[in-house]
């Protein structure tokens, strides 16, 4: 089966739209599903999803740098990273943005692809291309190889991440970033794992049992991580319960997207991010499933394509969407 990144890295770049001034000035695409009042408290009734951006190969892993006032997105097949801001629009930030040689054909996705911070303001990247998670200074774009083996072994592909305040970094490592997937030569461990790495180095592989563990996020508390399964046979959200040590307990069912993929919604579980109050932004089939932290599903933001990832930014006031070829964005009233 073709997957969705393969099928959107071979579309044509068209011109990025223009986007001086506030997003309130760039075209209102999409729709809010409205599925319980209670949404009404985190997105404003007749609030619009607006494009600020289009003609990436695929957007994805944004992060809201609140010293910059900016957002930074990727965009892997074209190992690129881009920086937002409402002056501006969409520059080039980083390129190359993962692999920094010349790329062999095995390697389809050779950028970064999830983003976070970490408590110093330091960006921390899934590099898919290096098949590494790295930390880049922002001021002068070095760029340090946190790990990129556990037990010896090269990872497939590091695809998104979250950073605990501890400075322990979680981060899933499925085989979207290698040409042939799961078939790649170059793959040296035989699972897509869920894995943990400490601050002073050390991984721990966490969960060895998912075909597509994707995005991660942790709970305002720390006690719950979440995780995506970008799995068409298992289209679901899950949680972990955290131990004081950082380690995961056995998981449960968070949010099952079976019922939107099985009617043909644009998208998998994907991305997701937790707003400070603890609701749940998880894309998925139809757009960003918007949830309570007990997992009643509040609302669906949509813009009629896949949506990658989110991220909320401007203290909680926006949420972004890397959706597809395009950046959008649609105001909160909280998260």
């Amino acid at each position: 089966m073709i997957d969705r990144r393969m099928m959107l890295a071979g579309l044509a770049a068209v011109p990025l739209l223009d986007a001086v001034g506030a997003e309130a000035k760039a075209p209102a695409i999409g729709t809010v599903r409205r599925l319980d009042p209670a949404l009404d408290r985190i997105v404003a009734p007749g609030a619009s999803v607006t494009r600020l951006a289009e003609g990436f190969r695929w957007a994805e892993g944004p992060v809201w740098v609140p010293g910059s006032n900016c957002l930074l997105f990727g965009d892997p097949p074209s190992n690129t990273v881009h920086r937002w801001t409402a002056a501006k629009g969409v520059e080039i930030f980083l390129r190359p943005s993962g692999l920094q040689t010349p790329v062999p054909a095995a390697i389809r996705e050779p950028g970064l692809n999830g983003l976070a911070l970490d408590t110093r303001g330091r960006l921390i990247a899934a590099d898919s291309g290096s098949r590494a998670i790295v930390r880049i200074d922002l001021a002068t774009r070095q760029r340090e190889t946190l790990a990129d083996r556990f037990n010896g072994k090269r990872f497939n592909s590091p695809n998104d991440l979250c950073v605990a305040r501890s400075g322990a970094i979680y981060f899933t490592d499925p085989t979207y970033g290698l040409a042939e997937g799961d078939d790649s030569p170059l793959r040296e461990v035989a699972w897509c794992g869920l894995y943990r790495l400490s601050p002073d180095g050390r991984v721990d592989l966490l969960d060895r049992s998912h075909r597509r563990p994707n995005g991660v996020a942790l709970s305002p508390d720390e006690r719950t991580l979440y995780l995506s399964l970008s799995d068409e046979t298992r289209p679901e959200v899950l949680a972990y319960p955290l131990g004081a040590d950082g380690m995961t307990g056995e998981s449960r069912q968070f949010l099952d997207m079976r019922a939107q993929h099985d009617a043909g919604r644009p998208g998998l579980p994907d991305g997701i991010k937790v707003g400070a109050s603890g609701h749940v932004f998880a894309t998925g089939p139809g757009g960003v499933h918007v949830c309570t932290a007990d997992a009643r599903l509040l609302g669906v933001i949509e813009t009629g394509k896949a949506i990658a990832n989110c991220a909320i930014g401007k203290g909680g006031k926006v949420l972004f969407l890397t959706s597809s070829d395009s950046l959008a964005v649609i105001p909160l009233r909280s998260s």
